[in-house]
């Protein structure tokens, strides 16, 4: 379980493909805690396996990442020496400022605009009619592992924004993107409960 609140980005050093999918190396010298082997660490938003071998550096990340993840979330995209949000597991005595994340992804969503003026910095997406439902306007959504409010949806379009603040665009990947740019995208879990248990235990259409 996660909270959506990055605590540090990391540089990917090397991602090669295996069998059964990739090996992804990741340098993160500032995340909080330094992991033990099987810990769980969401990588923009995905929650993966730390898994180093016998020849781990220090202040690295390793994973082994099936094709399933490559294929539905943005990993499959990356290359060495793009910049990835980094969240590690809470525990119990973390502060859970964020929202309940799971580090599953749900959908993919594009950068269609981002606009920028003074005192606004709101980003536009695009996203599949199926994820539409999840998000709701001054709801919860995670975005490549960043807990976000979402500012407005537009249904018939399957478009929605939401607004970034300066600390959020300082300590996260996501002043990065631009358009065209792919997102990975984690709708609320309790919107999705809720939606799930309307449509399987109730007349609401599907």
């Amino acid at each position: 379980m996660f909270t959506g609140i990055i605590q540090t980005t990391g540089t990917i050093t090397e991602i090669s493909p295996q069998s059964s999918g990739a090996r992804l190396v990741i340098a993160a010298p500032h995340l909080d805690r330094t992991p033990n082997p099987g810990d769980s660490i969401a990588v923009a938003g995905c929650c993966l396996t730390h898994a180093p071998g016998s020849d781990a550096i220090d202040h690295h990340l390793y994973f082994d990442v099936v094709h399933e993840t490559l294929r539905k979330t943005k990993l499959g995209t990356l290359n060495p020496g793009d910049l990835v949000n980094l969240e590690s597991a809470v525990t119990p005595t973390s502060t859970f400022d964020g929202h309940f994340v799971q580090g599953h992804i749900d959908a993919l969503a594009e950068v269609t605009r981002v606009d920028q003026t003074e005192g606004r910095y709101e980003v536009h997406f695009r996203t599949d009619s199926q994820t539409l439902p999840y998000l709701t306007p001054k709801g919860s959504v995670t975005l490549d592992g960043v807990s976000l409010t979402i500012a407005s949806v537009n249904v018939e379009e399957s478009t929605f924004s939401v607004a970034l603040i300066p600390t959020t665009l300082e300590v996260t990947t996501l002043e990065r993107w631009q358009p065209g740019d792919t997102v990975n995208v984690e709708t609320d879990i309790l919107a999705r409960t809720v939606l799930h248990y309307l449509r399987n235990f109730t007349n609401l259409p599907a």
